[in-house]
């Protein structure tokens, strides 16, 4: 799964631990969907789309094979 939150963070000026806080889990699960190693839940897709308030579908892409 391909998504854009590096590039929303940027955006933001926040850190994976600051994001990492604001969605209630480790930076290093951040760090982790951010390199594409980690297959998230539904609510933290959410909870990640709210805190940038964007469409779920604005920051998480299925690749071809997903």
């Amino acid at each position: 799964m391909l998504n854009s939150i590096k590039v929303e963070r940027a955006k933001l000026n926040i850190t994976q631990a600051q994001l990492a806080e604001m969605a209630k889990v480790s930076r290093q699960t951040i760090n982790a969907i951010e390199l594409g190693k980690y297959n998230l839940s539904t609510v933290l897709a959410l909870k990640i789309a709210r805190i940038f308030d964007k469409k779920v579908n604005d920051i998480f892409e299925l690749e071809e094979g997903d």
